[in-house]
């Protein structure tokens, strides 16, 4: 199973991956042969990029976290929002917060919490803790499913830093909600097809305190999570927002999810840029680990996700195409190859391990071999 963009799957192409609908329903399962038309209906509903299996990936990239369970977390966080919205309108928007809810509201509170147990028991039982899965995003749903990709990432990280688990049920629930404050932004400038403008990006900026200050008098969310929310924007050289805080003075589990929201961010397909692929978003991170990000738990991240999971073509920089057939743990950027295409025809067929041979880098992903 691999991971292509929508424009170069062919007819007759098999489905790597179950596609859901903007309500969580199965649009399309897993092993359906897709034929000139359903990639067409793929394209209509803004999914820009779908798994595939064909003779160079005939084999299946586990998710670290049920399907269902997923579907499941984007549906809670979907209700959860529009309510926000919903009783919004009926307040002051700069003014609105927790105490306008009635108990029957806070239900939907209760239940982030509870989804935050169910995905870290879910993680916890999964004995690979190493994520090679580009999570496929509808754009009419980006905000949920990117919301529910930062919180298993960070968990995922939170669990290699070896938080104690109730401080990683905080940290999913503060991940879970990094963005409500977006409720809050007019959605003409959150959907808005393409780049913002200097007035729409400072609007955009103002979403970490309109989230902050609507969950701040609540006692059932805890701190650190409230300053998931406010702070996961901040970077570590004092240049972020909202307060420009640096180093320490930026609460521990709000850089985690830092780290997670930018890397799901640069590997999602957008409808005004295409997906960043996993290793240049990795690189992105590593470069800026020390100034963006904080340097050792950037380094920690690194060591967890596979940027060229199993069955990836990928160009080499002597020029050579060749498949991923194994990747090492610790090593994400310098997998095992095996060589499809080559000027020496003697090498093709042949292994190359990455890790022993210093001099070649893979320069680039390719969908064709």
């Amino acid at each position: 199973m691999r991971l292509i963009p929508i424009e170069c799957v062919k007819k007759d192409t098999v489905l790597g991956k179950t596609i859901y609908d903007s309500e969580g329903r199965i649009l399309l399962k897993k092993g359906v042969k897709l034929t000139q038309l359903l990639i067409q209906k793929i394209k209509e509903l803004n999914i820009l990029s779908i798994y595939i299996i064909d003779e160079y990936s005939d084999y299946e990239i586990e998710d670290i976290i049920k399907p269902e369970l997923r579907q499941k977390a984007v549906k809670i966080l979907k209700e959860t929002f529009n309510d926000i919205q919903r009783v919004s309108s009926f307040h002051n928007f700069e003014k609105c917060s927790l105490i306008n809810y009635s108990k029957h509201e806070l239900k939907y509170f209760e239940n982030i919490s509870n989804i935050s147990e169910e995905l870290l028991d879910n993680i916890l039982s999964n004995k690979n803790l190493l994520i090679s899965l580009v999570d496929i995003k509808n754009m009419d749903n980006y905000t949920y499913q990117h919301s529910v990709n930062v919180a298993v990432l960070s968990l995922v990280l939170g669990i290699s830093l070896k938080l104690p688990k109730r401080k990683l049920v905080q940290l999913c629930s503060g991940a879970l909600l990094h963005d409500i404050g977006k409720t809050f932004i007019d959605k003409d400038i959150l959907l808005k097809p393409s780049k913002l403008n200097l007035e729409e990006f400072n609007i955009i900026k103002t979403h970490p305190e309109k989230g902050y200050n609507f969950l701040k008098n609540s006692y059932d969310i805890n701190t650190n999570s409230k300053l998931i929310i406010l702070q996961h924007h901040e970077r570590v050289d004092g240049f972020g927002y909202p307060y420009g805080l640096n180093g320490n003075k930026i609460n521990y589990m709000a850089k985690i999810v830092s780290i997670a929201d930018v890397y799901d961010a640069l590997t999602s397909d957008r409808p005004y840029k295409r997906a960043m692929c996993p290793s240049d978003a990795l690189e992105y991170i590593m470069s800026n680990s020390g100034t963006f990000f904080d340097y050792e738990m950037a380094k920690v991240f690194t060591r967890v996700i596979i940027p060229f999971p199993s069955g990836t073509i990928v160009c080499l920089s002597n020029g050579d195409v060749g498949i991923v057939e194994e990747t090492f743990p610790n090593y994400p950027l310098r997998p095992q190859v095996k060589i499809l295409k080559s000027d020496n025809e003697q090498i093709i067929g042949s292994s190359v391990n990455l890790l022993n041979e210093l001099s070649l880098v893979i320069s680039g992903i390719q969908y064709e071999a």
